[in-house]
């Protein structure tokens, strides 16, 4: 007996300390936290360092209106967790006032989530919170919702992946379902069902409508008019918050160095711009196995993986007809066609397989509009909320 005790191996320290990421030693354990949580996860994607840096600091223009705090926790001295509690001053109007955010959460065990989620309690009813919803990495046009069905496949771009017990942990400490978002998958390579291909089809009798590509060499004034429609479109859906001129900037040079003008389709009426569907190669992928690095060859791998061998998946991020345009045979035949153009032009491409996320669950129309198209959920996250006590410990 005694030389199997000997054997065993100690328990961690049962201390968990949280200390606030406030200068570049904390702020390094913050962004490495999630290595060891998902060690041998096959499913989860090593975000890469560097771009991770650069979106959590001053150049990230969301710091322009936002005061966000950034906590780790340690046991044993080693970081084991980590969370985000932010204030953004654009979303405190109407209901939303007094509403202030958790995300970036990560945490080896239900003891460090539930010793995260105080501080960052406190520190958003000190600041005049009186609700916290979330996760939100960083607000809702970023990584939004925690995965809560579909754990056995990695995320998309620009998805996160979490641990089962995470939602576990938050209902019992109180957290409560805000809403719901579903990704959606679609193989490329199958047609459109009967029904949806022959009202694609009728869109083409439409007078004076012309679908094409994005057009590169005008990059900017083409994301502008993305974005119109985007605004225009999506307006009044639950959380829509537009972004700021110089988060469009942002955007633009993020997103430059991966887009496929092919992958990106406007539809215009008489030179009018009606309608956009936007899709990206699924850079996690490229980067899966490059463990967060691009040093010393990870530079090399990724140009390679997407110029050269290519990428077989990839995901739209957005989808918009004017409102103008909405409702009946117009909006749903536009829609469907530029679903069709994508499909054909992402199957030549070699991408097989596209996520559509996301979706609010209760977006009967694009999601009906999905499922016409052979679109199956296979995923869903969930944004939590939950009152603040203005004696949330300190």
């Amino acid at each position: 007996m005694g030389s199997v005790d000997a054997k065993r191996k100690p328990r961690p320290p049962r201390v968990i300390e949280i200390r606030e990421a406030d200068n570049a030693k904390a702020f390094d354990d913050f962004l490495r936290v999630p290595w060891p949580i998902y060690c041998g996860s096959p499913c989860w994607v090593p975000p890469l360092l560097m771009e991770r840096r650069a979106h959590l600091g001053a150049r990230n223009p969301y710091f322009h209106h936002a005061r966000v705090r950034f906590f780790v926790a340690y046991r044993g001295g080693l970081p084991v967790g980590r969370i985000s509690a932010q204030i953004d001053a654009l979303t405190q109007d109407g209901d939303r006032a007094g509403t202030g955010h958790f995300g970036l959460l990560e945490a080896a065990d239900e003891a460090v989530l539930g010793a995260l989620l105080a501080p960052a309690e406190a520190w958003l009813a000190r600041e005049g919170m009186v609700r916290v919803m979330g996760p939100y990495s960083l607000s809702i046009n970023d990584e939004v919702g925690l995965l809560i069905e579909g754990f056995d496949t990695p995320p998309r771009l620009l998805m996160n992946y979490a641990l089962p017990f995470y939602a576990e942990t938050l209902k019992r400490l109180g957290y409560a379902k805000a809403k719901d978002l579903l990704g959606y998958r679609r193989s490329t390579a199958a047609p459109l069902p009967e029904k949806s291909a022959r009202l694609a089809m009728r869109a083409e009798s439409l007078a004076g409508l012309r679908v094409r590509p994005l057009r590169l060499r005008r990059f900017r004034e083409e994301l502008a008019v993305i974005l119109e429609i985007f605004n225009d479109a999506w307006s009044d859906n639950w959380g829509f918050l537009p972004m700021t001129a110089a988060e469009v900037e942002y955007m633009a040079d993020n997103l430059r160095p991966i887009i496929r003008p092919e992958l990106v389709q406007i539809a215009e009426i008489d030179g009018d711009p009606v309608a956009m569907i936007v899709a990206l190669p699924d850079l996690n992928q490229a980067i899966a196995d490059l463990n967060g690095r691009l040093l010393p060859f990870g530079w090399a791998k990724l140009a390679w993986r997407l110029k050269v061998r290519g990428l077989t998946a990839g995901r739209v991020i957005m989808m918009g007809v004017r409102r103008s345009y909405r409702g009946g045979f117009l909006g749903s035949a536009l829609a469907l066609h530029l679903v069709q153009r994508l499909h054909d032009e992402a199957n030549a491409v070699g991408i097989k397989d596209m996520e559509l996320s996301w979706v609010l669950e209760d977006n009967w129309p694009i999601r009906r509009l999905i499922e016409a198209t052979g679109g199956a959920a296979d995923k869903r996250y969930r944004i939590y909320q939950k009152t603040l006590s203005r004696a949330t410990p300190a």
